[in-house]
This record gives structure tokens, C-alpha cells and sequence, in this order.
């Protein structure tokens, strides 16, 4: 009987019910059948939390537990800390933006707010800014480019880390410029710099092209200010003395 229970479960694609046979505690049919499927959801929502982290291709698993929310962060007045961890922003199809000096906590906040949306069951994507220019140039170059975006667009959060760090060409910067105009209103981006908007020319050599990617982005963004010094300098000086 246990390897009928068993098939069935795998053509009905019951992938957790099969393991709870002779665990799940009962007095009544009714609570047996409840407490199967009620392990049956929660082995699904676990696999999709799984998935979803995975699929993000974080650089490392930040979280919320681990950051320090210290003085030199200046959120916006309208934004709290426990509205932003709320991740209310996503649902709102807002946007982030992290900016201040390398080394401050930015990339930390930034993936720690998309392990989170993994775990409430957003579909997020991590990129640091240049390798996804370089993506969206070399799906481009192989005729690529549609499926590619689309990929993009499945996604409810994106994070682009260290918008700033390198310069981008033209044509690099066009392709970005079309990604964020398409999460505009329509998806949720979460990006981090160590440039002030006034700097972003610095970026892109079109000023024209700055002009609008910066107004896409701030028209529903938080934008969360570092002023102090980074953190890695400061702990590097301190080993040493």
C-alpha cells in the first residue's frame, strides 16, 4: 500500500504528503486529511523560497538580522525602518535607492531587503550594474536581446548594486536605459551608488538620456542617504593601530 500511496502522490505532484504519512498527530479523518495538505503547503511555499533565492544569485546572504541600522543613515521622512523592511514598496511598485560613499552597508541593505522579498515569495534578480550591461550587450550582439528582457521581466524586484563604480558606453547605456524604463511603474528596483544624481553624468555620457533614466527612477523612489565614512576603512585602520 505504501508504494501505491507513493505513486500516486508523484502523478498527482503531491511532493510532500508521501513524508507525513506517519508523522502528521490526528484524532479525526477531517484533522488527518487537514494536517497532509496543510504539510503539503508548507513544503511548497519552502521549495518556492528555495527557488527564489537561488534564482536571485545573490552575492552573498545578507540579512536583515545581521544589519546595523546605525545614525549615518538618513531615510527619507515619509519611510520608516519597519515600513521599508515591510518590503510595502514592492507591492507599491516603487523603487530604492541607496547612495553614499563604498563601503557603508549599502550592498548589505540592498540584498538583505531581497532575501526578505525571496521569503515572502517575490521573484527578485541581483545584479551588479556592469555584469548586467554586459548581459544585455552580449544577448544583443547574438540576437538575444528579446528573450532576455523578457527573463528580466519576470522578476518583481531587481537590485542593481554599484550603479557608478564603472563608466558605460553608449550603447551599454541605452539597453539599462530601456530595462529601467520598462520596470517603470510596472516593477520594483532596489539600486545602489556611490554617486549623487548630479553626478550621474559621470555614467552615461548622454546627459539627455541621464535626465530621463533619473526621472524614471525618483518619481516613486525612497532614496536612503549614508553620510559617514566606510565601514571596511574604518575596521582596516583599527586592525592596524
Amino acid at each position: 500500500m505504501n508504494n501505491a500511496i507513493l505513486q500516486l502522490c508523484k502523478q498527482l505532484r503531491l511532493a510532500y504528503i508521501a513524508e507525513a504519512i506517519h508523522e502528521v498527530p490526528f484524532t479525526t479523518p477531517e484533522e488527518y486529511i487537514y494536517q497532509l495538505l496543510l504539510k503539503e503547503q508548507e513544503g511548497r511555499e519552502q521549495a518556492k523560497v528555495a527557488r527564489n533565492l537561488k534564482n536571485a544569485r545573490f552575492i552573498d546572504m545578507k540579512t536583515l538580522e545581521s544589519y546595523e541600522w546605525h545614525k549615518d543613515i538618513c531615510l527619507p521622512s515619509h519611510l520608516s525602518k519597519e515600513e521599508l523592511v515591510q518590503l510595502d514598496f514592492i507591492r507599491k511598485k516603487e523603487n530604492v535607492i541607496l547612495v553614499g560613499a563604498p563601503g557603508t552597508g549599502k550592498t548589505h541593505l540592498a540584498s538583505a531587503l531581497g532575501r526578505r522579498a525571496c521569503e515572502q515569495g517575490f521573484e527578485v534578480r541581483f545584479y551588479r550594474v556592469s555584469h548586467l550591461v554586459e548581459e544585455l550587450e552580449q544577448a544583443l550582439n547574438i540576437g538575444k536581446l528579446k528573450q532576455f528582457r523578457k527573463k528580466l521581466e519576470k522578476n518583481d524586484l531587481m537590485i542593481l548594486d554599484e550603479m557608478g563604480y564603472l563608466p558605460i558606453g553608449k550603447e551599454g547605456a541605452e539597453l539599462l536605459f530601456q530595462i529601467i524604463s520598462e520596470f517603470y511603474e510596472q516593477k520594483s528596483l532596489i539600486i545602489t551608488s556611490n554617486l549623487e544624481f548630479s553626478q550621474w553624468n559621470r555614467i552615461f555620457s548622454d546627459s539627455r538620456l541621464t535626465a530621463a533614466l533619473v526621472d524614471r527612477l525618483i518619481h516613486h523612489a525612497h532614496i536612503i542617504s549614508y553620510t559617514g565614512q566606510s565601514f571596511r576603512l574604518a575596521n582596516a585602520l583599527s586592525r592596524k593601530q
